[in-house]
């Protein structure tokens, strides 16, 4: 291994104990001191069974079975437990996705610093390690005070838990950082300041970064390489402009399809069927299936990975000949009734003592999109809460149809329940895990129409047909599905009995760019086919711009501006509206 080289992974394998089927197929890379390599895939594609592995670690049931690891000259291959255990934290450190899980709650956060550092530099308790807090919490941009300091996990917001956990990945100096989708859920402007930090401490420390994320947009920004992981195998790797704007590998463009962009005009597109396991067994490219471009040859011969120019390598055929094809111009908005279906005024929302809604005003014209945007803590989920009825400390006045509504869902009548429904933000948190797809379905209908099941199967098999999804889904549970198929179960349930208005809440931001694109899409097409009225919560400007008719932007509860769509995104007033623009990240600079 070459002394300038922090991480080398070779033909890197993690198999199932049972089976022996692999989960990570012979993956081989390197990474240089201060090198970022964005790994990205879609969701079950072997990134994080790959993260997890440079770190010692499988899931239950799997094992490393072949290849080495080797970081700063040590190799790792046959480490025991306990010598893993020296590394982590030390040599090799991890940031989780969610912060949370990498916080004790029960612990204040400067004694989980100096902890950390103690544990990982040796060093006595005594020692001047303890004095390394305040340092430690500079280097990510937060507050250096004891009385920080001495604040509890969740006396912090979210994007101040991200810095923490990785001023504690960062604290013993590493050499070498692997990230697990540490922004997905996170405000444009929080993850920018989280992906500068990353880069900054890299740059400055020499720490090489592997970037596990499906957001190509903010991987872009991060990277120096990416690497594409599809079914378990290594399938494109290179530098990150040619990757994004070159990719030799159609999975790959057909990623780089499916990602919305802001400052494109191109139309965020899924990708057809769907990926396959690692169990079900393919005799040549797995990826065949899905790719318009495979032949007899795809489908017969397994593709190696093979380089092709300064360090862009590929696992296709047809490398040098990948053509997706990618719409430029969004389909007709439909014609829009001039009514307002839903409207708020004077709007004003508190948690406890505390404001979080003042004077908000909003309309909602029938089978028009209203996107809320604005950052974590702006006020998007309590607006949304407000208008369902699940937040009922509120004053103003909120009309569906011209009736004014109560502030509890349960005071409302059942016809306004009926038309107004609501998509909540985590598919895996929204579905009861005990009840197959036809009982969660059934939910709604035995609420509000009444009859037996039978009465009402094929209202069932309709509604999983409005969201792509076949009737066999029927018997099944949500812990069989992925998590777009659940997002669309949900979406399904709040559309069988016919809603008015649909609000949701985030619900993109948990899902990989294709299942995302597909989301999207399938709202787009409700609106035009049915006249169906959208008020979409999110943090994701690309995607309000090949969505919403108008937009509202909150900050700290407040209206700071509204308008037609091309309006706030192109010509924005506001200084805030300017920022999140600014802070959205941009696929690349050719693209």
């Amino acid at each position: 291994m070459s002394p300038e080289t922090a991480l080398t992974v070779e033909r890197l394998t993690v198999a199932h104990r049972a089976s022996g089927c692999p989960i990570v197929d012979s993956v081989s890379f390197s990474l240089a001191p201060g090198e970022i390599l964005g790994l990205v895939g879609e969701s079950g594609s072997g990134k994080t069974s790959l993260a997890l592995a440079l770190l010692g670690y499988t899931r239950a049931g799997a094992a490393l079975t072949a290849g080495r690891i080797q970081i700063g000259g040590c190799d790792l291959t046959s480490a025991t437990e306990n010598e893993w255990r020296r590394q982590r934290g030390g040599v090799i450190a991890y940031v989780p996705q969610d912060p949370a899980t990498a916080l004790n709650p029960a612990h204040r956060i400067g004694r989980q610093i100096s902890e950390t550092v103690r544990l990982h530099a040796g060093e006595a308790p005594s020692s001047p390690a303890v004095d390394r807090v305040g340092e430690a919490l500079t280097a990510v941009g937060l507050p250096d005070d004891p009385a920080f300091a001495r604040r509890y996990p969740h006396q912090l917001s979210g994007g101040q838990q991200q810095r923490v956990a990785l001023a504690l990945a960062f604290a013993a100096h590493p050499r070498v950082l692997v990230l697990d989708e540490p922004t997905t859920g996170l405000d444009v402007t929080t993850q920018g300041r989280v992906l500068e930090l990353v880069h900054g401490r890299c740059e400055q420390t020499s720490t090489a970064a592997v970037y596990v994320s499906h957001d190509l947009a903010a991987v872009g920004q991060l990277a120096d390489r990416i690497a594409v992981m599809y079914s378990g195998r290594l399938i494109e790797i290179g530098a990150t402009k040619p990757v994004l704007v070159d990719a030799r590998h159609p999975y790959t463009a057909r990623l780089v399809a499916a990602t919305p962009d802001l400052h494109s005009d191109r139309l965020p597109i899924g990708i057809p069927g769907r990926a396959l396991s690692p169990f079900e067994p393919v005799a040549g490219c797995r990826f065949a299936p899905r790719c318009d471009q495979a032949d007899s040859r795809c489908r017969t011969e397994v593709p190696p990975l093979v380089e092709h120019a300064d360090g862009h390598a590929s696992a296709c055929w047809h490398a040098h000949a990948v053509a997706v094809t990618i719409p430029r111009t969004r389909p007709p908005r439909p014609a829009r009734d001039p009514a307002a279906v839903l409207t708020s005024r004077s709007l004003a929302a508190t948690h406890g003592a505390r404001e979080v809604l003042a004077d908000v005003d909003l309309q909602v014209k029938g089978g028009a999109c209203l996107a809320v945007v604005g950052e974590s803590g702006s006020g998007k989920t309590t607006l949304a809460r407000c208008l369902i009825g699940l937040h009922p400390d509120r004053t103003g006045e909120i009309a569906l149809l011209g009736e004014t509504l109560a502030r509890r869902v349960e005071d409302r009548t059942t016809e306004q329940r009926r038309a107004l429904q609501y998509v909540f933000q985590n598919p895996y948190g929204s579905l009861n895990p005990r009840h197959t797809i036809q009982q969660i379905l059934a939910g709604p209908l035995h609420a509000f129409e009444g009859g037996r099941m039978g009465r009402h199967h094929t209202r069932m098999r309709t509604a999983l047909d409005r969201v792509a999804l076949p009737a066999t889904m029927l018997d099944r549970l949500p812990g069989q599905l992925s998590g777009g198929e659940r997002q669309r179960v949900a979406i399904a349930r709040a559309l069988i009995t016919s809603p008015r208005v649909l609000i949701c809440d985030e619900v993109t931001s948990a899902l990989d760019v294709s299942v995302q694109a597909a989301i999207v899409a399938l709202l787009g097409e409700l609106q035009r086919a049915e006249g169906l009225t959208l008020v979409f919560i999110t943090h994701n400007l690309p995607l309000v711009a090949h969505l919403a008719d108008q937009v509202i932007v909150l900050r700290h509860g407040r209206v700071v501006e509204q308008g037609p769509t091309e309006q706030i995104l192109i010509r924005p007033e506001d200084p805030y509206t300017k920022t999140l623009l600014a802070d959205t990240p941009k696929m690349t600079e050719g693209s």
